[in-house]
Formats: C-alpha cells, structure tokens, sequence
C-alpha cells in the first residue's frame, strides 16, 4: 500500500511557475513508477508526466514539454513537478500517482493522491 499526498497548487498569473510535491508513504517508493495527471473541470484525467523508479526515464505529454519537469527523490520519499511558462489551459486538479509499469495510460496507475488545485489566471 501506498498512501500520496500533493501539496503545493495554488493561483497564479500566466508565465509563473508552480512546483507541486507528492509525498509518498508506505514501502518501497523507489520500486514504484510515479506519474502526474491532471483533470480540468468536464474533462477526463490526462497524462502530464512519469518517471521510473530510478528516475532515469522520464516522459512529458506534449502539451507540457519544455515547460515541467518531474523529478523524484527516493530518500525523501517525495516525487515533484516543476511547472513554468504556466498558461490558463493548464488550470486543473493535478493528481500523483504510483503504479509497477511505466504508462502514461491512468490505468496502469495503482495508488493516487487526492489531488491539488492549480489555477492559472491570464
């Protein structure tokens, strides 16, 4: 069992930068593949991004490359999306996850958070 916590989402104006944080409990972190999703209001769960365990091997939807980052620190047991260049139609509920398999298909994904709002304001 794994137990995720987000934290850091907020309001902020078009071109800032937001850094989300997934605090993971539970064993084994380091075993897991952990990915970022995000809902905007009437629409489904997408993809962001994912990072192996070891977090040699990340992969970005295309809508977010060049502008956020995932990294992961396993001895902290936390995983973090860097988000800049922020635009309004990235406004939306982003949500950790962790799962066995490297996906970027949400149900591959075994455990998530409850969420953290992020509202980009133009």
């Amino acid at each position: 069992q794994v137990q995720l916590v987000e934290s850091g989402g907020g309001l902020v104006q078009a071109g800032g930068s937001l850094r989300l944080s997934c605090a993971a409990s539970g064993r084994s972190f380091s075993s897991y593949v952990m990915g970022w999703f995000r809902q905007a209001p009437g629409k489904e769960r997408e993809f962001a991004a994912v990072i192996s365990g070891s977090g040699t091997s990340k992969s970005y939807a295309d809508f977010v490359k060049g502008r956020f980052t995932i990294a992961r620190d396993n001895a902290k047991n936390t995983v973090v999306l860097q988000m800049n260049s922020l635009k309004p139609e990235d406004t939306a509920v982003y949500f950790c996850a962790a799962g066995s398999m490297y996906s970027l298909a949400r149900h591959a994904y075994d455990y998530w958070g409850q969420g953290t709002q992020v509202t980009v304001s133009s």
